[in-house]
């Protein structure tokens, strides 16, 4: 079953990474800036956070920008298409 933004958003808290409420307001910026649905978001927020380690929101829109209006079949279409810009994820 895929989760909702706010349960992976939980679910990273339990796993140890603790977002801020400013990251988290972030994020649904980044959402309602680009329109994106919840698995992109989710996938430009783990790029971001296995690249940098932590939450930096320069990085997600960049992420988030490269991502957003292609036609993405699933997550690991997503992934490659990363790999192949340069990201070690």
């Amino acid at each position: 079953m895929n989760k909702s933004l706010d349960d992976f958003v939980a679910d990273l808290h339990t796993r140890g990474f603790k977002l801020d409420d400013e990251a988290i307001g972030f994020i649904y910026f980044g959402k309602k800036f680009t329109g994106a649905g919840d698995q992109l978001i989710k996938m430009a927020i783990e790029a971001t956070l296995k690249c940098q380690k932590r939450f930096d929101s320069s990085f997600y829109m960049s992420v988030l920008e490269e991502l957003s209006g292609k036609d993405w079949k699933n997550k690991n279409e997503m992934t490659e298409h990363l790999k192949a810009k340069g990201m070690a994820i």
